[in-house]
């Protein structure tokens, strides 16, 4: 063992033992004394992140450029679970029972920056997190090369990360890392949910032209997509046009799509490129006379496109605000969001408050801030609640076991109010549209 880790264990030993000999030993010391066990060297930002009475958790989130509503949406989520941890408020007690205000009784801040959806911009910004602020845990993505990105960070510098919104196979799969969590759905559980629901409608035998975002969301998102209509329903893939991030003009896209013969319009684009290449779509006639599929569905495209264009659409989500008339804690949280922030919330904002709540609940849990004992909480894969029923985290991979919700577009006559856009057809249950845990390629790494 070097000196240095001998020398910062003295210290922060020595430290603790001054402040009970002189009469400060606060209820957040003593419920953190595991953390300065003799036993666990310093790792991380451990365990100098964890000495004061404040704690600090950092988001990078795109807050300009394609993914910006998205990113604030998932922000705004971020922020009020912070605010509700730090409050006590009977939604986390539902969730984490054993948080009282607080983490482990210390208040918890929430630093931010934008990310622009561009994985070198948000490693600079978790890095200068960890480095001046000793950050306890990262979250914030939308993009998933960001996901991935910060993943590698994650095992770098062991410092927990639970991603934000991250739809790739690959992020759970062979970019996983024993520092990274994922609680939202992603690309092989979105098809393995709409597919059967696509077949039951619209039969076998179709042809498909797939629009896809050229990074590693769109390219495994298009492929789980196609391999199950392909494989299972004989659909054909006429053409699959791949663009770039940001791209504003689609018309040479489109025109191969409309010369292709496809009946369906499989749009896989997200965030404002999905906006601009459905209505572009649109006016070039190719909707309504193809049928639009949205696999993974984007927070605010309804609203952006407008219902007449998404009427009748199928698309696959994590969350959608009426689910709050099936659970309890949906309820809760859609209340609460919606009374803070004036709208009813998306689902990058519920995954980014319940991503938090975990992450919490697995501290609690654990009595402690060391990341290696966190994560061997979550490993244990107990069932938790969510705002969407019983979920759980599988060791294998780090991705949560959590149901895919069907929606479809409404007609602009049955919409109650003006943000009543989908309808949820079905509840699909997690575990039946989840790969093995190996099939991906992924391989954990080591705790220290």
């Amino acid at each position: 063992m070097s000196s240095f880790i001998k020398d910062e264990r003295r210290r922060q030993l020595l430290k603790a033992g001054a402040a009970i000999g002189a009469g400060f030993a606060t209820p957040s010391l003593l419920l953190s004394r595991s953390a300065w066990a003799a036993d666990h060297p310093p790792i991380g930002t451990w365990p100098a992140g964890a000495a004061g009475s404040t704690v600090y958790a950092s988001a990078a989130v795109p807050l300009t450029g394609s993914y910006a509503a998205q990113g604030a949406d998932e922000l705004k989520g971020m922020q009020l679970a912070v605010e509700h941890l730090n409050q006590g408020h009977p939604l986390v007690k539902a969730i984490s029972p054993k948080t009282k205000k607080g983490v482990l009784g210390k208040e918890l801040k929430l630093l931010s920056a934008d990310s622009a959806a561009k994985p070198n911009q948000a490693v600079q910004a978790q890095q200068r997190f960890i480095t001046e602020n000793k950050v306890l845990v990262m979250t914030g993505s939308t993009s998933s090369a960001v996901a991935v990105a910060t993943n590698k960070l994650a095992e770098r510098e062991k410092v927990l990360y639970f991603t934000g919104i991250s739809g790739s196979n690959d992020t759970t799969g062979k970019d996983c890392v024993r520092y990274g969590f994922r609680q939202n759905f992603y690309g092989e559980t979105a098809a393995n949910a709409l597919g059967p629901v696509l077949v039951k409608n619209f039969g076998k035998n179709r042809k498909a032209a797939f629009m896809t975002p050229d990074y590693t969301y769109g390219h495994t998102t298009t492929q789980s997509m196609a391999d199950y209509l392909t494989k299972n329903a004989g659909w054909t893939v006429v053409t699959n046009q791949v663009s770039p991030l940001g791209t504003q003009d689609f018309s040479q896209y489109l025109t191969n799509i409309a010369n292709s013969g496809a009946e369906f319009l499989i749009n896989v684009n997200w965030g404002r490129d999905a906006v601009l290449s459905t209505q572009q779509a649109k006016q070039f006639g190719i909707l309504p006379k193809m049928t639009l599929v949205i696999p993974y569905q984007i927070p605010f495209l309804a609203q952006e496109v407008g219902a007449e264009i998404m009427q009748g659409v199928f698309a696959a989500t994590d969350f959608w605000w009426t689910l709050e008339d099936k659970y309890p804690n949906a309820k809760m949280f859609v209340e609460a969001f919606q009374k803070k922030y004036g709208y009813r919330p998306e689902w990058g904002a519920e995954n980014g408050y319940i991503s938090f709540l975990h992450w919490a609940r697995m501290v609690e849990e654990t009595g402690s801030f060391y990341p290696p004992d966190i994560i061997k909480t979550w490993e244990k894969g107990e069932t938790i609640p969510s705002l969407v029923g019983p979920v759980h985290y599988r060791p294998q991979d780090h991705q949560a076991v959590r149901p895919v919700v069907i929606v479809r577009g409404k007609k602009p006559s049955d919409m109650k109010n003006k943000e009543d856009f989908w309808e949820v057809v079905e509840i699909v249950p997690g575990a039946g549209v989840m790969q093995k845990p190996d099939a991906f390629g992924c391989h954990l790494g080591d705790y220290t």
